[in-house]
């Protein structure tokens, strides 16, 4: 049984609609990335197919490993639960597609041909539906506008603004917020047993609330990267060494989980270094933020050369530092 670690108010929002008997059809799950919301979604699907068998004797969402339902689950054979998402591209060397297919959501029919085989409930988990191409999208709703007797929709969403309004109108949504830090700390050591007390403390403080981002940053050597932001903004780069040698550090091929590391960061230490400012300095400080995030989050897709966003990135940390250090 994974534990859901933070979002009690999320799990006690889902549990009073489901103990009232008047479970609402469509939930919209939505949040940062890498919170626990396609587990919350999970979870409160074997938890509905669960109790439609009986009772079950467990806090939250839980439902014990040895329950029938979770073992079919677990299994990925539970003839009432559908999970949609990216499949294998063909050919593609473990590659996903780009986005869930609109046959996919067309197969949901097979699910809801025929009435529940092992409780009154059948269930669909979509991960996420952010993915969904727009005829897909507009297949599912569909199903939520005519939802069929006793079905459960569970969405995940990572940017349910961009979601058709239609869809999201139909939806109960609940937003999963990053994690409290006790809760973060407990999320990590569960994820990782072997690792030590200093690792845990800065892969929690990498993935600000965000347990499956500080999974994503194991192993990069995170606080080196924080260091070398650190020492921009505090000492600027008159000479351009620092920049250069980190855009050098993060621009070979096998450096590429560290660059992703500095794009998703590279921001917030911007925004970081802003706090405690006044005046022109915080307003210098927010338009360097804003061009940061455009820059670490267009770089990717434009595929833009990473020698020249680190550096230029780096040259916006700099900007931040006294004038007499730049």
């Amino acid at each position: 049984m994974t534990p859901l670690f933070g979002h009690d108010e999320a799990v006690a929002a889902f549990r009073a609609s489901l103990d009232s008997r008047r479970l609402h059809h469509a939930w919209l799950v939505s949040g940062p990335e890498g919170v626990g919301k396609a587990l919350f979604a999970d979870k409160a699907a074997l938890r509905v197919l669960a109790e439609g068998q009986g009772p079950v004797q467990a806090p939250g969402l839980d439902v014990p490993d040895g329950h029938p339902a979770a073992r079919l689950v677990a299994a990925g054979s539970h003839p009432d639960l559908m999970r949609l998402e990216r499949l294998p591209r063909d050919g593609g060397a473990g590659e996903l597609a780009r986005s869930i297919a609109v046959d996919q959501v067309r197969g949901l029919s097979r699910l809801f041909a025929t009435t529940a085989s092992l409780s009154p409930w059948r269930v669909v988990v979509i991960d996420s539906i952010d993915d969904l191409e727009r005829a897909a999208a507009n297949a599912l709703l569909k199903n939520l506008e005519e939802p069929p007797p006793q079905s459960l929709f569970l969405l995940v969403s990572h940017a349910p603004e961009r979601l058709l309004p239609t869809i999201r109108s139909r939806c109960r949504q609940v937003r999963l917020a990053p994690l409290e830090d006790d809760a973060m700390t407990s999320a990590l050591r569960q994820a990782l047993p072997e690792a030590g007390e200093g690792e845990i403390a800065e892969l929690a403080a990498a993935g600000r609330g965000s347990p499956g981002r500080a999974l994503a940053f194991q192993g990069l050597d995170i606080a080196a990267l924080d260091r070398a932001m650190d020492e921009l903004a505090r000492q600027g780069d008159p000479t351009n060494a620092r920049r250069s040698a980190l855009a050098q550090s993060l621009s070979a091929r096998s450096a590429q989980p560290r660059y992703e590391a500095f794009l998703a960061r590279a921001p917030s230490a911007i925004a970081a270094a802003a706090k405690g400012r006044r005046g022109p300095a915080l307003a210098q400080a927010i338009g360097l933020w804003e061009r940061a995030q455009a820059l670490a989050s267009s770089a990717p897709r434009l595929s833009l050369d990473p020698d020249g966003v680190v550096f230029e990135l780096a040259g916006m940390l700099a900007a931040l530092a006294p004038p007499s250090e730049r």
